[in-house]
Formats: C-alpha cells, sequence, structure tokens
C-alpha cells in the first residue's frame, strides 16, 4: 500500500473545490451563475476533502455545518452530492440525501437535478430520473437517492456519502443511527450535516449539536469530525446588527440586512415569534416558540440540598395522567427567609414507557434506572402503586396539604382520604385541595413562580426530569393579563411545573401569618 505524508495536501483539496465551482447555481437571482463558493464555505470544505491519512484516504468522516436559514445550505449540499457521485472515484456509490420528511429531503435533489442539467459536462454523464428523485452515475455504477425518515426500510444499504438536510427536524434517532452503521464497507464514507438550530434539547440534533461543540472547544478529541457552527451566544443581544453579522455568514449576499430588520421588528412587536427569530436567524438552541421561562433563569436556582431542608411542613401538588402518560408530585418547603424548596417525583406506566420514549424523545428507561422516574407495572398508570409510594412519603415529610385537578377526582379523592387526607377543611389535619386548571386558579402561582426564580428564591436540585419540564412550559394569556401553562400547546410535557405550581399556591397561602402572600403584597408581575 502506498504511503503519503499525512496532513493537508492543496492539490487534493483544490480538485475538490474545481469540480464544485463547475456547477451553477439552480434557483433565485443566482439562478444560471457559477457555483462560486465563498470564503466561508470554501476554508471548511477545502480542511475535509484536504485532509488525508498515510494511506492515502480522508482524514475526517464527518462535517458538521450548522448556520442559520437563508445562507445556502441547500445549494452547497446539492453541489457536494453531486461532487461525491463523480468526483470522489468510489466504485457503486450510494449517495444519500436525508431528512425528517421526503420534502425536506427532496430540496437538495430539487437543487442537484438543475444543476446537473445546466452543466454540458456533468448532463453528458449522468441520468436524471425524475420519478424516483434520483441521479446515477452508470461509468462507476453510482447513485444520488432522496431518503427520508422511514428508517425501518433502509437496513442493508451500503452509504458512501449522506447528506442530512436540517438534523434537528428528525423524529428520533432511527435514520442517523441506519445511515451511520451503513458505511462500514466504504473505505472513506463521507456524512455531513447542513442544518440550523434546533429547539427539542433531547433529539438526536442536540446530541449531535452538543457534540459538535465539545470537538470544537477541545472537551472532545475526534480527528475524524470537522465542526464548522455559526451561532449566537445566548446572552447576546438578539436585536444586534452586528450580532446577526457574526451569526450569517451570507449575510448581504444570499440573505438582505433589510429583511432581517424587518424581521426582528416584528420579533420585538410580537413576543411569540422571538424564538422563532432566534432560533432560524441567529442559529440559537431556543425550546419552543413561546418558551415561557429562560431554562438559564431556572438552572440559576439550582443548589446542593442540606440535611434539614426539608424537615418542615410542606405542601404537594399532584399532576395525574389519564392513562400511559406522566404523573408527577411536587414537594414545596417554604423557608422563615421567604425561599422555597422543591423536590420532583414522577411515574410511568413500565409498558409503555418505550412508546413514549420515541414520542417523547427523551430517556425515560436512563432515567428510571437512574431513580428520577418510577416505573409502574402495566401498560396504563397504576394509581395504587403512585398511592403507595405517596404513603410512604407522608412518613417522610410533613406533608400539609394536596392539590389536585378537580376534573375527574372522585376516585382519587376516595383512595387519598384512606391513607390520611381530610377533604373537609374544618377537620384537623392534612388537608385535600380541589385545584382548578383556568386563569383564576393557576395565574397567581404561575407569576410567582417566575418572580421566585427571577429573584433566585425558590430552590431546586437540578432534577433533569423537572429541568426538561421547565424547559418545555408554554403559558396562555386572557385579556386581562393572567397567565396559565398550556399543555396543549406545549410541544413536550409539563406535567411536574404544573405539579410544582399547584403545590406553590398552597405554599404561599399558609405563611406563618396565615395570609396569602398575594393578599399582603399582592402578585408581582413582570
Amino acid at each position: 500500500m502506498t504511503r503519503i505524508r499525512p496532513g493537508y495536501h492543496k492539490d487534493i483539496a483544490d480538485r475538490a473545490i474545481s469540480i464544485i465551482e463547475l456547477m451553477k447555481h439552480s434557483t433565485g437571482e443566482w439562478a444560471g451563475q457559477p457555483f462560486h463558493l465563498m470564503p466561508w464555505q470554501r476554508k471548511p470544505l477545502e480542511k475535509f476533502f484536504g485532509t488525508l491519512n498515510a494511506d492515502g484516504t480522508r482524514q475526517y468522516r464527518t462535517l458538521y455545518e450548522e448556520v442559520p436559514r437563508k445562507n445556502g445550505k441547500t445549494e452547497q449540499g446539492a453541489a457536494i452530492a453531486t461532487y461525491l457521485l463523480v468526483g470522489d472515484n468510489e466504485p457503486g456509490a450510494q449517495i444519500y440525501s436525508c431528512a425528517g420528511d421526503r420534502g425536506q429531503a427532496s430540496l437538495i435533489y430539487n437543487a442537484a437535478a438543475p444543476m446537473v442539467r445546466q452543466s454540458p459536462a456533468l448532463s453528458d454523464r449522468l441520468t436524471i430520473i425524475e420519478s424516483q428523485k434520483r441521479i446515477v452515475y452508470h461509468a462507476t455504477n453510482s447513485f444520488y437517492q432522496v431518503l427520508s425518515a422511514e428508517a425501518y426500510s433502509k437496513h442493508g444499504l451500503n452509504v458512501h456519502g449522506n447528506i442530512f438536510d436540517e438534523l434537528h427536524t428528525q423524529p428520533n434517532r432511527d435514520l442517523w443511527d441506519v445511515m451511520r452503521t451503513g458505511s462500514g464497507a466504504r473505505r472513506q464514507p463521507v456524512t455531513m450535516v447542513m442544518t440550523t438550530a434546533g429547539y427539542d434539547r433531547n433529539s438526536i440534533g442536540w446530541e449531535i449539536h452538543d457534540y459538535a461543540c465539545k470537538v470544537k472547544d477541545g472537551i472532545i478529541e475526534d480527528p475524524t469530525f470537522l465542526p464548522v457552527i455559526y451561532a449566537a451566544p445566548e446572552e447576546a443581544d438578539w436585536t444586534s446588527e452586528t450580532v446577526w453579522k457574526k451569526c450569517n455568514p451570507a449575510l448581504g449576499v444570499f440573505r438582505k440586512i433589510d429583511e432581517m430588520r424587518g424581521l426582528c421588528k416584528q420579533a420585538q412587536e410580537m413576543p411569540a415569534f422571538e424564538m422563532t427569530f432566534r432560533r432560524l436567524y441567529l442559529n440559537q438552541w431556543v425550546n419552543s416558540a413561546e418558551r415561557w421561562m429562560q431554562i438559564t433563569v431556572w438552572d440559576a436556582c439550582r443548589v446542593e440540598f442540606c440535611a434539614d431542608e426539608f424537615s418542615g411542613p410542606c405542601y404537594a401538588g399532584l399532576d395525574l395522567s389519564t392513562t400511559t402518560d406522566l404523573t408527577a408530585l411536587s414537594l414545596v418547603f417554604p423557608h422563615e427567609d421567604g425561599t422555597y424548596s422543591v423536590l420532583a417525583y414522577f411515574w410511568i406506566p413500565e409498558e409503555a414507557m418505550r412508546e413514549r420514549e420515541h414520542k417523547d424523545r427523551v430517556p425515560y428507561g436512563q432515567w428510571v434506572r437512574k431513580g428520577l422516574v418510577h416505573a409502574t407495572p402495566g401498560n396504563v398508570i397504576d394509581y395504587d402503586f403512585i398511592l403507595h409510594d405517596l404513603e410512604e412519603k407522608l412518613k417522610i415529610y410533613d406533608i400539609r396539604e394536596l392539590a389536585f385537578d378537580r376534573w375527574g377526582s372522585q376516585k382519587i379523592i376516595y383512595d387519598l382520604q384512606k391513607i390520611g387526607f381530610e377533604i373537609d377543611p374544618k377537620v384537623q389535619g392534612r388537608h385535600l385541595v380541589q385545584f382548578g386548571q383556568g386563569y383564576a386558579s393557576m395565574s397567581p402561582p404561575t407569576k410567582e413562580l417566575m418572580t421566585l426564580a427571577l429573584q433566585k428564591n425558590i430552590r431546586h436540585d437540578g432534577n433533569p426530569v423537572l429541568r426538561w419540564n421547565v424547559d418545555n412550559i408554554v403559558v396562555t394569556q386572557d385579556p386581562a393579563g393572567n397567565l396559565k401553562p398550556d399543555k396543549a400547546r406545549a410541544t413536550q410535557r409539563i406535567d411536574g411545573v404544573v405539579a410544582m405550581i399547584m403545590a406553590l399556591d398552597r405554599a404561599t397561602r399558609n405563611t406563618d401569618s396565615g395570609e396569602s402572600v398575594y393578599e399582603t403584597r399582592g402578585v408581582i408581575t413582570f
């Protein structure tokens, strides 16, 4: 085997760039013009294609490129897919563009096919099969093909190159795993991720983004992985044009500055659009489009609990699932200094857990193994199991009141009375409080939770399940400015936060003076 000097080889890089730049843009105002790479595009591609191992194969196997929308990712992906098909000298090469659905996956093909048609050199060598969204190179028995997320049908592929478009839209990790493990027979397989930021931090998109950041920052050493990330820091001023320019390398070329100004103005005037603007145009990983609390605010309230933290009275909120969902219990402990400590507990049906893991895209199995979620027997929630756990907690904590959703609560009232709770407020002992889920009941403690978090007067231990719930919370507002959590509009589960808000309401209404904090100082608005 021929040995070469490992490292960067300019001639190899120049060859790849020259073939890519033979192609032409296919859409918009640039249609028909040569595909001249901008410096920010050229530099990583030169490094990717030109850095070789001693045996002549490429050092890099993965190029992760994360840039905001409208910075030319699709056209670049099409040019690279075409290069891998005709310029890589790989016999029987299989090149795929992958995305969360066939429509998204077809965008790269829709740019690549016109590139081929506009080039006499390419159109003479390649056959476009429009009905299959496939481009064939008969000389090497190779093809490029669109592929979507139905991963169960993709086993057996022999992948030389795959272009993942908008990785954050993948419904689960199945297609990623299939494509990554489908290239073992290739000498120098290529994976290219071209994506904007997403919002789901329990997705394969976030997992690979996080990995790319750690490689970029030197935390992980992976000489086969090349990360290219253009994003505004989370703490950056998202209205600043200087910030826009740093994270939009094609601003002023593919994206017009006047368009950005208009979009930013909309985001300032319509708060619901702010998260969308920041995700798509500043490439920041935010949560739902109308996320209520910044996760950094919640994280700043994390503490190491001490032994006597939970010796005093506390107040509970119980958010029961219907059948297969998450059930949450929150305990809130008020302290004399005006702070509150929070503990959270969760349950999920054991047999339904795997399905929920795929649907919610969170590691329920791992959380169960760590004791953060309790798996109840069967495929629907086992209330007797939860009641037993709650009865055990009554032996440990001085729970004075338990708030629960009054809707459909007759059976749970009976069961809770059996373990020592009283429904009649005139009877001394632990009390049950039926808690409405409308604005009247939910708004004061919802606003109070935000106030306490901003002041770092609510304390938690960093429970990752509760953190996930906090990061998912979406609120709705009525014309009077009242707020309440909205499960229907939240992208993921918020049960732990709902339970915490109910418990917090009872804790704040039972101060030493016997008066509600809302009555003595009112609700702080923000």
